[in-house]
């Protein structure tokens, strides 16, 4: 007996016995769990909607010309050329307007007099802009179902991965559109709650409504009915802390 536990807190095997609880497990079920962001894709590959709520980087706005759809999201869609800048949406997330890192707090949309040397602007500039990163995300889930058929048959599904710091759901529809979540790593699946979002505000503000152009492959699906109906649905889940 006191063999296993010591295979167990060196991490050598994993085995469950009852009456043992290692520490190891208490801190993972004190963890917190949340939800990160949120992708859709249509059947062209295009990532036609974006919205984060916990995510600690964010991404920087697509570049012109970088492939990235109209109504995606206001907070990476590329900003306006002429001196009008597009108006932040009131339900994206209080860090997409605000930014204090420099001890100067500046509202987007603001043209400051001075420009201060911003401490994280080396951090920012190794994060990629969204058009590449919605490629990369539409591009691993791809590679990984490719394999699992392959490997494993026609009938298996791929649903989600595990990485030591976060967790990737994936639903995918009939009609071809995939909605994608990342999630803390110690989240269970979430691939019902996907299926919620597909089956609730999706249908409701983005199929029926006759303002949204479907598969356009011109314009992403975001509005103001679709994105506060999913924040309110998300926000409402036991994992979102």
């Amino acid at each position: 007996m006191q063999v296993i536990l010591d295979e167990l807190d060196r991490g050598k095997c994993d085995i469950s016995i009852p009456g043992v609880v290692r520490e190891s497990e208490q801190c993972t079920v004190a963890r917190t769990m949340t939800i990160y962001s949120l992708y859709i894709y249509d059947r062209h590959c295009a990532c036609v909607y974006y919205q984060d709520w916990h995510r600690t980087k964010q991404p920087k706005r697509a570049g012109e010309g970088g492939g990235i759809l109209n109504a995606v999201s206001q907070a990476v869609s590329p900003l306006a050329t002429d001196s009008a800048a597009p108006t932040p949406s009131g339900f994206s997330s209080p860090r997409n307007t605000l930014s204090s890192t420099s001890g100067l707090v500046v509202a987007v949309g603001e043209d400051p007099v001075t420009s201060l040397p911003n401490p994280t602007e080396h951090a920012r500039s190794n994060t990629l802009p969204f058009d590449e990163e919605a490629k990369l995300v539409y591009g691993v889930v791809l590679s990984l179902r490719n394999m699992v058929k392959k490997i494993s048959g026609r009938d298996e599904q791929f649903t989600s991965y595990r990485t030591s710091s976060y967790r990737l759901h994936l639903y995918e529809t009939v009609s071809g559109y995939k909605f994608i979540m990342l999630s803390d790593a110690a989240t269970d699946g979430l691939r019902f709650i996907l299926r919620q979002i597909y089956n609730g505000p999706f249908l409701e503000y983005v199929v029926r409504n006759p303002l949204v152009p479907m598969d356009s492959r011109s314009q992403g699906v975001d509005n103001d009915y679709f994105r506060a109906s999913l924040d309110r649905l998300v926000r409402g889940l036991s994992v979102f802390n």
